[in-house]
């Protein structure tokens, strides 16, 4: 089918997730700036592309630097709009729950079309994107009632009485720009610490998958967030990405995408001086200790690969097995990625969709490519798998395992962003550590082990921002996240969080 062609849907049944999908995508798409619905000023739109089948879901805006403009000075009206910013935090934290509350209300279709836009199943929209997306408002919404200041017992010159407190204020306007692998759960992670603190936004979604963030926009307008608070471009990161990041109106950038886009926005950023935080790549070891379960590692150690088709920035795409298992784990994981079903998103046995696009798709490929030419051993894997009919043109790949991979190799090296992973062997501990932090990522870890002991000495030494012991890929509103070196600067979520979309201002009083 090529990648050209449009659905001509029948007439939608709009009381089922299915029909509201079909009648969301039966017309082009809009933008949300300052409370209006509107097209690029240019005119031009692209198309977003269905990537199990290659085809046309719908048409949205081009928008570039013209529409980062309108959208940034509609944020700076609202900032400063006495109805926003003067808003209780009672109130602001109401108004988050009630946002979590039309999420929940419309999750299937909102799962529904994700599933569409992006790729994967179904159900991991639903549990994943969407209830994360729930998570994180009603997590966010107890905070605006704690943002607390401080009393300071300072010292003055000459006897001064003073008094001396903090608060925390908002940063100001801030532009959001989130990546496609999750894309309404990463704008959620944003937009859900942005509103708790009385910021207002400008967001960018992928171009690769602008639309449940745009129906999320129309989520937000309906539980009464004001005009202009939350505005929404889509448009390309060449143009409206780079715009939003260069832009002297916007107080902060949160990016989270690839390291070297990363370093492209601290680069433009640096015009105004900007606040900016940064959620980039990762290559993360997983290592498996003599005294793990080899049949409980390999089921583990497959979902921390191909879940979400391996687009995953915490993917555990290096797996180190102690020689004494490695044959064993090697046989599971490869047995089990050979079972995993591969299919389209809405299909309820598919456990694994296609990928993003399909400029992602030769990507990945040519890094199979590269591991077969630099002698890497395929054991699964590695091709596409028998689709045929409407999904002929699908952006699939089956579950992708090497085995005797070195740290030479570009498999193990580089981040693939895909569902491939890399296999090594080890035997020195203290070999093994520094193997596992020969990288310039610093994302994430995960240990397998029954000794605890163990483990927390080995994840002491991991130059990691999150460690998971006997699990993976674990993450909860309440606890921070983020990496070190090129993964990153600054954590989403938590508490920690809130400090990157707040200044503190130091007030003092001279009582007499």
């Amino acid at each position: 089918m090529s990648s050209s062609t449009r659905h001509t849907p029948p007439v939608p049944d709009e009381t089922t997730a299915e029909g509201r999908v079909r009648h969301f995508l039966s017309a082009p798409r809009t933008m949300l700036i300052g409370g209006v619905w509107e097209s690029a000023v240019s005119g031009h739109v692209f198309d977003t592309v269905d990537p199990a089948t290659g085809s046309v879901l719908t048409q949205v805006p081009d928008g570039d630097g013209q529409d980062i403009d309108r959208a940034v000075t509609a944020a700076r009206r609202a900032f400063a709009d006495p109805s926003w910013r003067r808003l209780s935090a009672l109130d602001r934290g109401q108004l988050l729950h009630h946002v979590a509350d039309v999420i929940e209300a419309n999750a299937d279709e909102l799962a529904l079309l994700e599933s569409r836009d992006n790729g994967k199943p179904v159900s991991v929209a639903r549990a994943v994107d969407v209830g994360t997306s729930v998570k994180l408002f009603r997590y966010f919404a107890g905070w605006p009632t704690k943002l607390e200041g401080s009393t300071i017992p300072v010292s003055p010159r000459g006897g001064l009485r003073v008094l001396n407190y903090t608060t925390h204020q908002p940063v100001g306007v801030v532009g959001l720009i989130v990546p496609w692998n999750f894309p309404m759960s990463m704008a959620c992670w944003k937009l859900a610490p942005a509103l708790a603190t009385g910021c207002t936004v400008v967001l960018k979604p992928a171009e690769e998958t602008p639309l449940s963030t745009l129906r999320l926009a129309e989520l937000l307008v309906e539980a009464g967030v004001p005009d202009g608070v939350v505005n929404v471009v889509t448009g390309r990161g060449a143009t409206a990405g780079a715009a939003l990041a260069a832009h002297d109106g916007v107080d902060k950038i949160a990016f989270t995408g690839s390291t070297e886009t990363g370093r492209a926005i601290v680069q433009a950023a640096a015009g105004n001086l900007k606040k900016v935080s940064l959620e980039l790549g990762g290559k993360s070891p997983n290592i498996v200790l003599p005294d793990a379960d080899p049949e409980a590692v390999a089921e583990a150690a497959a979902q921390a690969i191909f879940f979400n088709q391996g687009q995953v920035c915490t993917a555990g795409s290096r797996l180190y097995v102690h020689d004494a298992l490695y044959d064993d784990v090697l046989e599971a994981v490869s047995e089990r990625a050979e079972r995993i079903v591969v299919g389209p998103g809405d299909d309820p046995a598919t456990e694994m969709g296609p990928l993003v696009s399909a400029r992602h798709h030769a990507r990945v490929t040519g890094y199979i490519a590269s591991g077969r030419q630099q002698g890497a051993r395929l054991t699964a894997g590695g091709g596409p798998p028998e689709v045929a009919g409407l999904y002929a043109e699908g952006y699939f790949l089956r579950p992708t395992v090497f085995a005797d991979a070195d740290h030479g190799m570009r498999i193990v090296r580089e981040e693939i962003f895909g569902p491939v992973l890399a296999t090594m062997r080890w035997n020195n501990v203290d070999d093994l550590v520094a193997k596992a932090n020969d990288s310039p990522f610093g994302l994430s870890a995960g240990i397998w082990t029954s000794d605890l002991g163990h483990a927390h000495r080995i994840a002491d030494d991991l130059q990691a921002g999150t460690v998971w012991i006997n699990c993976f890929n674990l993450t909860d509103p309440a606890s921070p996240f983020g990496g070190v070196k090129q993964s990153g600067w600054g954590r989403e979520m938590g508490r920690t969080v809130l400090d990157l979309y707040t200044e503190v201002k130091s007030v003092w009083v001279n009582f007499g």
